[in-house]
């Protein structure tokens, strides 16, 4: 039983969409002078949005890639907005897209000391090399996520297709330090 509730932040959610099209991206520059296109740097254009406060990728393909949302939700709604502005400004847009999430990252803080010396020796699939970054690197399996375990209990979360599989790894993250004595709350 976990002895304090931790904090958890989604901080972004990258999703994929695609309209099964091709795109025009010069018309689209044409139509929207604050879009960024660069080919020659990057192949695709950034779309951004005020609210939510997203960057849509468009490629030629007729792929995009949304970052910046903070709930999958959110992350469906920007692509929804863009493909509207887009139609609405006369880009054909034959269907509607199909938006699937590829990350999502949340922080997250558990409120007391982690012994990263003794993460290594305790649990599997760790990695950490104090010399080179100052967190421990650790692969769960179920679900299938990366954490990055800081000495001062912060935690990064990396991978996780859902919102709540980040809390559920939260969750197995706290507990498992606990049980293993590597978290330490200040009493």
């Amino acid at each position: 039983m976990a002895v304090r509730k931790p904090s958890v932040k989604i901080v972004n959610i990258v999703a994929s969409a695609a309209l099964n099209q091709r795109i025009n991206l010069k018309q689209i520059v044409q139509k929207f002078p604050q879009a960024e296109y660069s080919p020659h740097v990057f192949p695709g254009l950034v779309f951004r949005l005020k609210k939510p406060k997203t960057a849509t990728l468009i490629f030629e393909t007729g792929k995009m890639v949304c970052t910046g949302a903070k709930s999958e939700k959110e992350a469906a709604q920007a692509v929804t907005k863009v493909t509207k502005e887009l139609k609405k400004h006369g880009i054909p847009i034959a269907s509607k897209p199909v938006v699937t999430i590829q990350n999502v990252v949340a922080s997250a803080e558990l409120g007391g000391e982690i012994d990263l010396e003794s993460v290594v020796y305790k649990l599997k699939r760790v990695m950490y090399e104090p010399e080179q970054f100052p967190g421990a690197v650790y692969r769960m399996a179920d679900p299938k996520v990366v954490f990055l375990i800081f000495s001062a209990g912060k935690l990064v979360c990396v991978g996780a297709k859902r919102e709540e599989d980040v809390y559920s790894a939260v969750d197995n993250i706290q507990r498992i330090l606990e049980e293993q004595g590597l978290i330490f709350y200040p009493k």
